[in-house]
């Protein structure tokens, strides 16, 4: 019981000397206090920018609006037939409560299109519906779309990120547990898994690919609950020969075990994905796809940002591998996994961290660059990047320069002074 205790206690002071390393560095915590803010304003985009409002009283009736139509892009009920397809500014209301920004970023404003600035002379009924940002050619509210970009900016990050960080866990960690030696599987083994790749991503995602591509267009969830559904899939297809292995392990040639490079080969995947220019990857890979969308953008970045990571977790878990803990571990006759996920992963997250956060902020730049260029993004999504690209043939229209643009430095600025905190306070050297 006093070892448990001594245990918690020390790695609670390990804790507070991160925390007080981080805290000496006082850009990155003000960084962090502000990419606080832009989360909130991010996820609360809807209610602080939206031509629907709040609540609303029509014929007797009440309605929430802003709610419902949440509820709607999630796939999870519909409009009442008397509002769908309305003009909400239109409508006749006994009493309503609008939205701080009452316009969404695709409402367009006729009386002021043309790209009218924020200080011109706005066609508007009261201050109530003033473009304090300016709009666009359309008359796209410039405000509304600079607070939704910021959601979509987000998300990026996060789900880019996300994907690399598992692409790379899983990568990194057999390339550094097991080396080119430890990983060791019967000649059967090998073959079979071989022969059951092409159909697990045949059955997983290509047969289901037609699935995916609409429940992505329906809403984030109902994509991520079938893309969950084809990993099940893909695993279940790749653990049959897995289970066929166990009957032949008796074969003395198919059943004797040869050592897996894994290391070598892992690291001949980075070197060439690296060797290739990300953005000209990018270009090429959603150049062929058919349909634009932004979650296939988002998958697309994580699918080129796990080298970084995966470098990064090899060189800890060859470090760690070594360790008298990890050795006591194997000693014990735990399981490799266990041994992994337990002890291993644990203690080598360091790099990860701070690759995740330049990560993150990469990931952002490189959609604002897609998306200024009209690449793989759907037209009629408003990001950072579309309303800059707006700016290159009518430079008299400042404002959908100015504000994108500095929305996009401000973000990518704060990951990066981030990790440059993260680095300083896990670094050894400097906790004393």
């Amino acid at each position: 019981m006093a070892k448990e205790k001594n245990k918690v206690e020390k790695a609670e002071t390990l804790n507070a000397i991160v925390r007080r390393q981080f805290n000496r560095n006082r850009p990155a915590v003000w960084s962090l206090r502000l990419l606080m803010f832009i989360f909130l304003i991010g996820i609360s985009a809807d209610f602080i920018a939206n031509e629907k409002p709040y609540y609303a009283e029509i014929k007797g009736q009440t309605y929430f609006p802003v709610l419902r139509g949440i509820g709607v892009d999630w796939g999870l009920t519909t409009w009442p037939t008397e509002l769908s397809n309305v003009d909400w500014r239109d409508l006749q209301y006994d009493k309503v409560v609008w939205a701080l920004v009452p316009y969404s970023p695709t409402t367009m404003d006729s009386k002021n299109r043309d790209y009218v600035g924020p200080f011109d002379q706005q066609n508007v009924a009261s201050a109530r519906w003033k473009h304090y940002l300016g709009t666009d050619n359309l008359g796209r509210d410039v405000l509304s779309g600079m607070i939704h970009g910021t959601t979509v900016a987000m998300m990026v990050g996060v789900v880019s990120m996300s994907v690399a960080l598992l692409l790379g866990l899983f990568f990194g960690s057999l390339a550094g547990y097991y080396g080119d030696s430890r990983l060791k599987m019967t000649r059967l083994t090998i073959v079979l898994n071989v022969v059951a790749l092409p159909f697990a991503m045949f059955y997983a995602f290509s047969v289901r690919s037609y699935t995916l591509t609409d429940a992505m267009a329906v809403s984030i969830w109902r994509f991520t609950g079938h893309f969950i559904l084809s990993l099940g899939i893909f695993a279940g297809i790749m653990a049959i020969p897995n289970l066929l292995d166990r009957f032949f392990k008796k074969i003395p040639y198919l059943g004797g075990e040869v050592s897996l490079p894994i290391d070598i080969l892992v690291s001949r995947l980075i070197e060439i994905l690296e060797s290739i220019p990300s953005l000209l990857l990018l270009l090429s890979i959603v150049a062929i796809i058919e349909k634009p969308s932004l979650m296939i953008v988002m998958v697309i970045i994580g699918l080129t940002r796990w080298t970084g990571i995966a470098r990064y977790l090899r060189g800890e878990l060859l470090r760690v591998r070594s360790l008298e803990y990890v050795e006591a571990a194997q000693a014990l006759g735990y399981p490799e996994w266990r041994i992994i996920l337990r002890h291993t992963l644990p203690n080598s997250l360091t790099s990860v961290l701070i690759s995740v956060s330049f990560g993150i902020a990469s990931a952002i730049l490189t959609e604002s660059s897609l998306s200024f260029l009209g690449i793989g993004v759907p037209p009629e999504q408003v990001t950072w990047g579309s309303m800059l690209s707006l700016a290159r043939g009518e430079t008299h229209a400042w404002w959908v320069a100015i504000f994108p643009g500095f929305a996009i430095f401000i973000t990518v600025t704060i990951f990066n002074l981030i990790g440059d905190g993260l680095t300083e306070a896990l670094d050894p050297r400097l906790k004393q």
